[in-house]
């Protein structure tokens, strides 16, 4: 039997947060190892742990795999949180696309130099209520399912769930006009596992702070 799947990344949200939330979302248990410095980051490179020099990287079923999005498919692969066929999987790759694009956004605002801050917050609330939240509500109202693809839950599901959580920390108010998703992140939230996972003390990062950039800073010499 395989073991857990070992996660390598700082400890906190950045491009490792979504397959945490997916992992935990499958109900999988998993390890991280934490890059606190330089060094840890140049043992995993010259040990040839990191194909492309950069993390994260997920040991699991004997392999080592980097590329967020090429680890988060084998996880919703492996675990039937990908559809049913091509069609399925083509929504949930659309679908998982346009999550990422706002999360990139919102990820990224931390980083911001303090003049622009004020710019781009205003152009994410923008982008959140007049492009992305709509275009989600908007498929689960032209299906009346309880989910985004099948009536099932897919990893899409669970991607726009972490993300609603994210846009609830800039601002409750961006969801109030959105009564599908906001039920959809209650149904969601419902799920044991993510229940589990939502619960203090869990593997749930918290969201980034001027600590939290300084650590990176540290491990990743950014």
């Amino acid at each position: 039997m395989a073991g857990k799947p070992i996660l390598h990344y700082f400890n906190g949200r950045g491009r490792m947060e979504c397959i945490r939330w997916l992992l935990a979302a499958a109900g999988v248990e998993f390890e991280e190892k934490f890059i606190e410095k330089p060094e840890g980051l140049d043992k995993l490179k010259n040990d040839g742990s990191l194909m492309f020099q950069q993390v994260p990287m997920a040991e699991i079923d004997g392999m080592k795999l980097v590329q967020t999005r090429a680890i988060l498919n084998y996880i919703a692969a492996k675990h039937n949180l990908y559809g049913k066929d091509m069609k399925e999987r083509a929504l949930i790759d659309m679908y998982s696309e346009g999550v990422a694009d706002l999360g990139e956004m919102i990820m990224h605002l931390p980083l911001c130099p303090p003049a622009e801050k004020d710019a781009k917050l205003t152009l994410i609330r923008e982008k959140t209520t007049n492009r992305y939240l709509p275009a989600f509500e908007n498929v689960l109202k032209s299906h009346g399912q309880d989910y985004l693809v099948g009536n099932k839950l897919s990893r899409a599901d669970i991607h726009l769930v972490e993300l609603l959580y994210y846009v609830e920390e800039l601002d409750p108010s961006l969801l109030a006009s959105f009564p599908l998703l906001k039920a959809l992140k209650a149904r969601v939230s419902n799920l044991p596992a993510v229940k589990k996972f939502l619960q203090p003390g869990s593997q749930r990062k918290p969201p980034t702070d001027e600590k939290k950039i300084e650590e990176a800073r540290r491990a990743f010499k950014f």
